[in-house]
């Protein structure tokens, strides 16, 4: 059985992004390929999460080669989308220092339908521990129409540029 939704769906206005693209970029570091948010449609600061989306075009990097003629989105894509919406979060509201957040971890991971061409995933975070500095814990769920799609559970930390062992001699 599902887990209960962290946010009201039937509450959001799809019509009103909070952040475009443009915006997300601002905050998130991720170009290109790697791109996997569309757009943020709310922002919760007293419960620390947001909702945000994806729009699954027929020009997304894994289309040709993930499952020919029935491409499905990879889990670990899937995962991505989550961690990019908590990154924007933390980032935004400066939960962690660092240049960059990275992935900890994942826990209680479940793909529970697939995610196709023409999909709407539909991604909520919250965060549910905080460590200051050092991590960020954040419960996260993915919606494909009102078909929870996926959950779980993850760990941002902060990477830093200057990190020691960035190469060298």
């Amino acid at each position: 059985m599902p887990p209960q939704t962290i946010y009201e769906l039937s509450t959001i206005d799809f019509d009103r992004p909070l952040f475009t693209i443009d915006e997300i970029r601002k905050v998130n570091p991720q170009r290109y390929e790697m791109e996997q948010l569309t757009a943020i449609l709310h922002v919760d600061r007293e419960g620390n999460g947001l909702i945000g989306y994806k729009d699954i075009t027929a020009n997304e990097f894994w289309v040709r080669g993930h499952m020919p003629d029935f491409p499905l989105m990879p889990g670990v894509v899937l995962c991505e989308c989550a961690a990019q919406l908590a990154g924007f979060y933390a980032r935004k509201y400066e939960l962690l220092a660092g240049d960059f957040l990275g992935f900890g971890g994942m826990d209680e991971v479940r793909f529970r339908s697939p995610v196709f061409v023409g999909d709407r995933l539909v991604i909520m975070v919250k965060l549910t521990k905080i460590r200051a500095g050092r991590r960020a814990e954040f419960a996260f769920q993915g919606f494909v129409k009102d078909k929870m799609v996926f959950s779980g559970c993850m760990i941002g930390v902060p990477i830093h540029r200057d990190r020691p062992d960035a190469g060298g001699e």
